[in-house]
C-alpha cells in the first residue's frame, strides 16, 4: 500500500462515525513528525510522542483525582472552594491510589493552553518540576526533550492538539496504552527493529498466556529483560480480574535500553504500581542489579539467539557454576541459567520465551541435560507464528519450576510431577488474523489461553494420570527415561504424536473432559477438608490451631 493510499485510507476510517481511532491518532502524529524540521531520528521522535502522552496521562490522572477530592469534600459538607479548604487539601494534595500530585506547570491544562511559540519551553519546565518533586517519576523521561529538538510552534502546537484527544476516559482505563503506543511507533518507524536489537513488544495475548500459567498473584515478580513493562502491567489486571490486590505483587526488573527502561518506569508509575527497576538501565548480564536475590515469580521474553552478550569476566560467574559456562554465541541458556539463579529454591517458578533452536540447539546439550535432570523444567508450549510484530518465527514458552513435588498452591493439591515434563504444542492456533495489519499476524483468543493454561493445571493436580495424559497433535506428559532416550532434546513433536488429519479429533469434547475432571479434583479437596474439619472437631481440636 502507497503512503497517499494508506493516508486516505485513516482519514476516511477517522471520519467514519464519531468514535476516535487510537492509531488514526497516532498515524497524524508520525505524520506531524515526518513532516517537521528537527524532529530527529526514529527513536527521538518516539521519545517525544511517549514523553507527551506521559505527560497527558498523569495530567489526566491528577484531574480525575481533584474531581473525586472535590466530591468527597462536598459528601463530607465541606466547600472545595473555600480558600482554607484549597489550602488545606489541594495546595499538596494527597491521593491514596497511586495518583501523583502535579505543581501547577506540569499540570495538562495548564500545558494545553500555553501558546504555540513557547510550548517547547512549557514542556520542558513541567518535566522538570515533575522530576524534581518526584523521585519514582525521575528517570520516566530525558529532560530538555523538547527545547533540544525545538520544534517549529505549528508543529509542537499540532502534536499537543492530537495527543490531547487520547484519554482514559475514552480508550479504557484497562488498557496498556503506553505499551499500545510504544508497539505502534515501533511498527511504523523501526521499518528494521529486530529481536536482536532489544526493540521489541510482547503482544498481551502471549502476556496473558504466561501469566494464566504460572498466576503470579501475590509475592515478588521479577523480569530480568522487562522492555517497557507489558509483563508487569498484565500480570496486574490478571490480579484484578480475579479479585486480587495488586499491592500483594512486588515488581522488579531490569531493562538495558535506556529509552526502553524509561518507558517501563513511565508505564508502571501510570499504574501507580510499586516498582524496583535499579537505579538506572544495564545489562542482566554483565551488571545484574538484583544479584543475590531471590523471587516468587519471573516472567520475561528476552532478546532472543542474542550474540555478543558475553565478556571474560563471565567465565566463572556464579550462575552457572552448576551446570557450564553457556555458549558465547548465542545467550539462550544464559537467560535460563539467570532466570534460575533468581527464582526462591523452594518454590519459585518462571515462565519465559525463546526461540525455537533453543529446545535442540546441540553447544548448551550439557546445560539442557542437567536442567532435566535436576528437575527444573516443568513445562514446554510452542505457539503459533506470527504472533509477535517484528518477527514470524515460532517460539517457545519454557516453564521452570523448583518444585514438582506436589503439595498445596493457589488453593489447589497439586500431584508429584517429579521426573516429568508437560509438551503443548499450540502451532496450529493460528486461525485468528488481526485485522488492519501491514504483515500477517495472528492473536491466541481467551478461550484459547484459558484452555492452554487448564490443560497444564490439570496435568499438575492430584488425581491425574501423568502416564496416560496426551491428546494427539496438542500435548502429553512425557517421563525423564523417554527424553533422554531421545539425547535430551526437547522439542514437542518428538515427543507428541502426530496424525492422519482426516481423521476426527473432537478437541470441545476434550476440553470439556478437562474441565470436568477440573470440577472434580476440586469437590473431592472441599469434601476431604470438611471431613478432616469434622474430625478434629470430634476430638476437641480446632483445626486452625494444627
Amino acid at each position: 500500500m502507497s503512503n497517499k493510499t494508506e493516508h486516505t485510507s485513516r482519514v476516511a476510517s477517522q471520519k467514519t462515525g464519531n468514535v476516535v481511532n487510537l492509531d488514526n491518532i497516532l498515524f497524524s502524529c508520525r505524520d506531524i513528525l515526518r513532516a517537521a524540521r528537527n524532529a530527529g531520528s526514529f527513536f527521538e521522535k518516539r521519545d517525544m510522542m511517549l514523553t507527551l502522552i506521559f505527560l497527558r496521562f498523569i495530567g489526566e490522572k491528577y484531574e480525575d483525582g481533584v474531581a473525586r477530592l472535590r466530591q468527597q469534600l462536598v459528601n463530607d459538607g465541606l466547600d472545595p472552594d473555600n480558600e482554607e479548604i484549597i489550602k488545606a487539601f489541594f495546595d499538596d494534595a494527597t491521593f491514596t491510589d497511586g495518583t501523583y500530585n502535579l505543581p501547577p506547570e506540569a499540570r495538562w491544562s495548564k500545558i494545553i493552553n500555553t501558546p504555540a511559540p513557547q510550548l517547547n519551553v512549557a514542556l520542558d519546565t513541567a518535566l522538570h518540576s515533575i522530576a524534581t518533586d518526584s523521585k519514582q517519576l525521575k528517570g520516566c523521561f530525558i529532560e530538555g526533550t523538547f527545547t533540544t529538538r525545538n520544534l517549529g510552534a505549528n508543529d509542537i502546537k499540532k502534536l499537543v492538539d492530537e495527543v490531547n484527544k487520547i484519554s482514559h476516559k475514552a480508550f479504557g482505563e484497562e488498557k496498556d496504552l503506553i505499551g499500545h503506543v510504544y508497539e505502534y511507533f515501533l511498527k511504523e518507524f523501526a521499518v528494521n527493529a529486530t529481536k536482536e536489537e532489544g526493540e521489541f513488544y510482547t503482544p498481551h495475548d502471549v502476556v496473558q498466556l504466561i501469566a494464566s500459567m504460572i498466576e503470579p498473584y501475590a509475592g515478588t515478580l521479577y523480569d530480568p529483560a522487562c522492555g517497557s513493562g507489558g509483563m508487569f502491567i498484565q500480570s496486574a489486571e490478571l490480579v484484578k480480574a480475579k479479585q486480587g490486590d495488586v499491592n500483594r505483587i512486588n515488581i522488579y526488573g531490569q531493562e538495558k535500553e535506556s529509552a526502553t527502561y524509561r518507558l517501563a518506569k513511565m508505564n508502571l508509575a501510570l499504574r501507580g504500581l510499586s516498582h524496583n527497576l535499579g537505579e538506572t538501565y544495564d545489562s542482566s548480564f554483565t551488571n545484574d542489579l538484583h544479584k543475590g536475590w531471590y523471587f516468587d515469580y519471573i516472567m520475561a521474553n528476552p532478546p532472543f539467539n542474542l550474540k555478543g552478550w558475553y565478556n571474560d569476566n563471565l567465565k566463572n560467574d556464579a550462575r552457572w557454576a552448576d551446570y557450564v559456562t553457556p555458549p558465547e554465541s548465542n545467550a539462550n541458556y544464559a537467560w535460563i541459567l539467570h532466570i534460575l539463579s533468581h527464582l526462591k529454591p523452594a518454590n519459585g517458578v518462571a515462565g519465559f520465551l525463546l526461540a525455537n533452536g533453543a529446545l535442540n540447539d546441540s553447544a548448551p546439550l550439557e546445560i539442557r541435560k542437567r536442567l532435566i535432570q535436576n528437575d527444573k523444567v516443568e513445562a514446554i508450549i510452542v505457539l503459533p507464528r506470527e504472533l509477535f510484530i517484528t518477527t514470524d518465527i515460532s517460539v517457545t514458552l519454557w516453564i521452570l519450576n523448583q518444585n514438582k513435588k506436589g503439595g498445596e498452591c493457589h488453593g489447589k493439591k497439586l500431584r508429584n510431577r517429579e521426573h516429568e515434563i508437560l509438551f503443548m504444542d499450540l502451532r496450529q492456533w493460528n486461525e485468528n488474523p488481526v485485522k488492519d495489519e501491514q504483515k500477517k499476524k495472528v492473536r491466541l483468543l481467551p478461550g484459547q489461553i484459558e484452555r492452554a493454561a487448564a490443560i497444564y493445571h490439570t496435568w499438575q493436580s492430584e488425581g491425574t494420570d501423568g502416564a496416560a495424559y496426551e491428546v494427539p497433535e496438542l500435548y502429553r506428559s512425557v517421563g525423564i527415561s523417554e527424553i533422554e532416550s531421545k539425547n535430551w532434546t526437547l522439542t514437542p513433536s518428538k515427543y507428541i504424536e502426530f496424525i492422519d488429519h482426516d481423521l476426527d479429533i473432537d478437541y470441545p469434547a476434550e476440553m470439556s473432559r478437562i474441565q470436568n475432571e477440573m470440577k472434580q479434583i476440586m469437590v473431592a479437596e472441599k469434601q476431604s477438608q470438611k471431613m478432616l474439619e469434622e474430625a478434629f472437631r470430634g476430638i476437641g481440636y480446632n483445626i486452625d490451631e494444627v
